[in-house]
């Protein structure tokens, strides 16, 4: 009988203290810093495994709040990155500013013929390669807008060029395609 007696309560001792270390560890996560906090939202919307090329997601981190900003093509992508985000360590708000792109069989077209020009260009196809290509096309009631990053001055160009020649766009395509530092000087 005090065999069991002494083996329940030491049965309960260990998990009480392997509760209080469970605990101890989680609460010894330190505070990230804003480029921490920033890495990790970069990481979490590029592996979002519905983040596409018909999606741009920008961000910016100051003390922990976490502001997203651009567009996606889905409602539920724009409320799953907001939940994401927010469960990053050291994050403390999180401002959802994405806007939802209209549902439109138009848009999806263009989106289309905007892709196939531009990928499909020689000089340009190196930029669709891997699971997700460098280059964003956002369309929204028939605008266009490039985002997203190239090589080069040149490969900025061609891609806005070889966009405006795609297809039926409501206006001129806007390129906000960034060109990548190389960090070379001179």
């Amino acid at each position: 009988m005090k065999m069991s007696f002494l083996g329940r309560w030491i049965g309960a001792a260990a998990l009480v203290a392997g509760a209080a270390m469970a605990n101890s560890n989680n609460s010894a996560n330190p505070p990230q810093t804003d480029e921490q906090i920033a890495k990790a939202v970069r990481h979490e919307v590029l592996i979002y495994p519905y983040y596409s090329i018909w999606d741009e997601v920008d961000f910016q981190v100051a003390n922990g709040q976490v502001q997203l900003s651009g567009a996606v093509t889905q409602p539920v992508k724009k409320s799953d990155l907001g939940r994401i985000v927010q469960h990053i360590p050291g994050v403390t708000s999180v401002a959802n500013n994405l806007d939802v792109l209209p549902l439109s069989p138009m848009d999806n077209r263009l989106r289309m013929q905007v892709a196939r020009a531009i990928y499909s260009f020689a000089p340009l196809s190196r930029y669709g390669a891997g699971s997700l290509p460098s280059i964003h096309i956002i369309v929204a009631n028939g605008h266009v807008t490039l985002a997203g990053v190239v090589d080069t001055q040149n490969d900025k160009q061609l891609a806005g060029m070889r966009a405006a020649r795609a297809g039926l766009s409501f206006g001129p395509v806007v390129n906000n395609l960034q060109v990548a530092q190389t960090g070379r000087k001179g």
